[in-house]
């Protein structure tokens, strides 16, 4: 048997360690969907009325122009709520002496952080699913297409592959598990400071730079023009190079750190 098989043999068996972790301590996936929906039921039913009369640009006003809005800002703060469950894992099995463990066994190095990284996939790709449906039910009406869809889909899927190896990365880099869960949060709070919440041009000249050039707000904008119809520009060239940037170079940090420990 090959390496490669070997390591992926390994990595489908770190995998399912975590996807059976996440089944028996549901608490916590719960918690990372619930965060989002809240915020997205918050700002639609107490503040959409307003602040979609503020949107312009023909969306006709109102709370059912926010909602169209306001999902795909929704949709990478989950990502980002997520991430921090991620950074915990990692941190935990750092510090109980886990890995410590696996490093005893005839075992790919590279499949611990590999089965983190599938497992947490898997987690946000549901959890997202769980925001859709909801925002759906509560009068979210994109017009896609089909492969508009898949389009959306595929760049939401690498945006959770970037910051799940973010995450990683933080989580190894953290002494402990209670460290862990605050080293993500700046990332919690960027699409707030882009155009996750409001059009970024609202906003003083100093924040509306810096939401202009963060890297949540090309990708934003990239769903939001292929769920809806409005203009992307070269948003989606920007937001791939984002997300493949900050995921090799996430990964990087991860490996580096994860071999010194």
């Amino acid at each position: 048997m090959s390496t490669l098989t070997l390591a992926m043999r390994d990595s489908a068996t770190m995998t399912r360690r975590q996807l059976k972790r996440l089944l028996r301590y549901p608490s916590m996936t719960v918690q990372l969907i619930i965060t989002p929906v809240i915020l997205l039921l918050l700002f639609v039913y107490v503040l959409g009325g307003t602040l979609g009369n503020g949107l312009g640009n023909g969306s006709g006003g109102g709370r059912d122009a926010y909602i169209n809005y306001i999902v795909p800002g929704i949709l990478l703060m989950a990502a980002a709520t997520a991430a921090t469950g991620t950074a915990v894992m990692v941190a935990t099995d750092m510090t109980e002496g886990i890995v410590a463990r696996f490093r005893t066994m005839r075992i790919s190095r590279a499949s611990v952080l590999t089965g983190h990284v599938v497992g947490s996939v898997i987690q946000q790709l549901l959890g997202m699913a769980v925001v859709i449906a909801i925002a759906l039910a509560i009068g979210f009406r994109p017009n896609a297409t089909a492969l508009e869809w898949l389009a959306a889909a595929g760049l939401l899927t690498l945006f959770i592959i970037a910051v799940t190896w973010l995450a990683v990365a933080l989580g190894l880099r953290s002494p402990t598990p209670e460290s862990a869960s605050n080293a993500p949060m700046p990332l919690i709070l960027l699409p707030f400071l882009g155009s996750g919440f409001v059009p970024t041009d609202s906003m003083p000249t100093a924040i509306r730079w810096f939401a202009d050039y963060q890297p949540f707000t090309p990708i934003m904008e990239t769903v939001r023009g292929l769920l809806l119809g409005t203009h992307i520009g070269n948003d989606a060239a920007i937001a791939t190079a984002w997300c493949a940037g900050i995921a090799v170079l996430s990964y990087l940090w991860a490996k580096r750190t994860y071999n010194k420990a």
